[in-house]
């Protein structure tokens, strides 16, 4: 399935909006992860940690909206916006939320 931020695909033709998707993912990260970030954020660096949970969570909430997509019966989405936020009191989950419009395409 064709996934784009933009509203038209070069090459095809919309021929139908199925309406809107979205997918949302909440992850908890653990307390190994909070140490190793808090040592990353003193001695500086990448936290090659909250990387890999942030990815993985992005990921899966492109699943969802494919799966979202693809049950209306739509060939693509456009228009797609990722949102990433901390949440929680500690700031330890991270949210990560997609949403665009399904829709039928034509080839030209």
């Amino acid at each position: 399935m064709l996934i784009s931020t933009t509203e038209e695909l070069q090459g095809f033709e919309i021929t139908e909006y199925l309406g809107l998707v979205h997918g949302e993912i909440v992850s908890g990260a653990n307390i190994l992860r909070d140490v190793m970030a808090t040592v990353t954020d003193f001695v500086g660096g990448r936290s090659a940690a909250y990387e890999e949970e942030l990815k993985n969570s992005r990921e899966h909430c492109l699943t969802e909206i494919r799966d979202r997509a693809r049950r209306l019966g739509a060939d693509a989405i456009v228009g797609l916006q990722l949102d990433f936020e901390v949440i929680g009191s500690r700031g330890a989950m991270i949210m990560v939320t997609a949403a665009g419009t399904a829709v039928r395409l034509r080839k030209l």
